[in-house]
């Protein structure tokens, strides 16, 4: 169901699991064998992949602005590939939500003069820090360097390079600060982790994410889009409106078949043991999302 280059996709699973375990290098010497690879979608808008979330980018008569920033130690290998394209420095950065594979370049981008924008929820996460308990990890509160300085409430537009960038708040999907991000002209669509192209989706219940916010949020994203439209996922690699559609349906037959479970008074023990996502596994299951977990958000969060 879900295409795409299995490197890319291999990439994206070890960020994840990275992050997540709380393993993330600090030195990016320390990984010189990650690279930052741009792919140009149109005359001003790129993609960026590396480790960590997949990075948008548009260039233009108006500067640059980015979204996303993957980890702090891949900064000067972020910037270096943005100078590869302009000589311009990045004017606004955009976060599409409070991981830290996608606001870890934070700080080091405010410091160059970056203005960093994302949803008011964002900046509260990133102030006070959280204890993930799905995953067992606490996350520390950021350095007040990398702290979005412009925070939006629902939506927010930006009139710039001969594009109008609509950014939208979609509520308590992936986290409660989520945004995803679409550009008129061009046709690019941004998902953020609303849309992971790498298998099951994370639902960060912690952060305020929940099932039928994820599906509202991709089914927003869908409402954008057309066929012609270039969709980049939070991770994995580039996609479109039939596979981003492929992607909702499963989440809401999952969620169907959950519903179903837990109204005849089964525990989440019980709907674990009866494997509802079992068609679903063998090409979705096996990245950083298992099938057991993508069950207990669904289960959580309904």
């Amino acid at each position: 169901m879900l295409k795409g280059s299995m490197l890319k996709k291999t990439i994206s699973t070890l960020s994840l699991a990275l992050i997540f375990s709380g393993q993330v290098f600090a030195h990016a010497d320390g990984r010189p064998e990650v690279e930052i690879k741009a792919q140009k979608l149109t005359d001003g808008i790129y993609v960026l992949f590396g480790q960590g979330g997949n990075i948008g980018l548009s260039v233009g008569n108006d500067g640059v602005y980015m979204i996303d920033d993957q980890f702090a130690p891949l900064s000067d290998k972020i910037k270096a590939t943005v100078a590869e394209i302009t000589d311009q420095p990045v004017g606004y950065l955009i976060n599409t939500h409070w991981h830290g594979d996608h606001i870890g370049g934070n700080e080091n981008f405010a410091k160059s003069g970056t203005v960093i924008v994302a949803h008011d929820n964002v900046r509260q996460r990133m102030s006070t820090g959280l204890e993930m308990s799905s995953l067992g990890r606490k996350v520390e509160p950021s350095p007040e360097g990398a702290l979005p300085v412009i925070t939006f409430d629902s939506e927010l537009s930006l009139h710039l390079n001969n594009d109008e960038m609509r950014v939208y708040h979609v509520a308590n999907a992936h986290t409660d600060g989520d945004a995803i991000i679409y550009f008129a002209n061009d046709n690019v669509l941004h998902m953020g982790d609303t849309y992971f192209n790498i298998g099951y989706p994370f639902i960060d219940v912690s952060s305020g994410g929940t099932i039928d916010g994820y599906i509202a949020a991709v089914e927003k994203g869908l409402s954008l889009a057309n066929e012609q439209t270039q969709i980049i996922p939070g991770h994995g690699p580039m996609s479109n409106k039939k596979e981003m559609a492929e992607f909702v349906a499963m989440l809401k037959d999952l969620r169907h078949t959950v519903v179903k479970l837990k109204e005849k008074g089964m525990s989440v023990e019980q709907v674990l043991a009866a494997k509802p996502s079992a068609k679903y596994d063998e090409e979705n299951g096996k990245n950083f999302i298992k099938p057991d977990q993508i069950v207990t958000f669904i289960y959580q969060t309904l």
